[in-house]
């Protein structure tokens, strides 16, 4: 398996974009976090948030493959079941369909990571110590704040029995502690 080290690297050969970067650690983040609530493999749900996108710079003019060709690149360095979330993602293309708990987490933590991180952004310093969880709660609720979050992708989570208040802290919580490698 591969380690969190190799995997670092792995995602600085396949994504040259920061932002890019950054949204992935902030998955990797949120992932962790989750892991540890639910007792979980926090490398396995960590390495799954981290490279998950691996392959966006490579497919996002053909979104039909992302996901698909991540899961090439991962092939024999991550178990079937994270190369299976990894697919599940974006299963609207891949034709994997999200049945397990670390399916659905992957789908609602890559969604929150950019409700918290478009929030932050609108603070008066752009920081994500600013943010409270009663602004988040009216964030997720208008629609016309971050129009990209697809907020049924993070309700996903009541799939796993984690209420939505709660996930929205553990999420924030994560983004908070990696606030310097998000730059915000």
């Amino acid at each position: 398996m591969i380690t969190k080290k190799e995997a670092l690297i792995l995602l600085h050969n396949y994504l040259q974009d920061e932002k890019l970067r950054k949204h992935s650690y902030a998955v990797e983040a949120i992932m962790t976090e989750l892991a540890e609530y639910l007792n979980k493999s926090k490398w396995l749900w960590g390495i799954v948030g981290l490279l998950h996108d691996i392959d966006y710079e490579y497919t996002q003019n053909n979104p039909q493959d992302h996901g698909t060709v991540s899961a090439q690149i991962l092939n024999n360095l991550l178990p079937s079941v994270a190369i299976n979330a990894i697919k599940g993602h974006n299963y609207i293309h891949t034709g994997y369909l999200p049945t397990t708990h670390l399916d659905k987490a992957l789908i609602a933590s890559d969604a929150v990571s950019g409700l918290i991180i478009a929030t932050a952004l609108v603070m008066p310093n752009t920081s994500l110590r600013e943010v409270k969880i009663s602004t988040l709660k009216k964030k997720i609720k208008d629609s016309s704040f971050a129009k990209g979050c697809n907020r049924d992708r993070i309700y996903l989570i009541a799939d796993l029995d984690i209420d939505i208040d709660i996930f929205l802290k553990l999420s924030l919580h994560a983004l908070q502690n990696v606030h310097n490698l998000l730059d915000l």
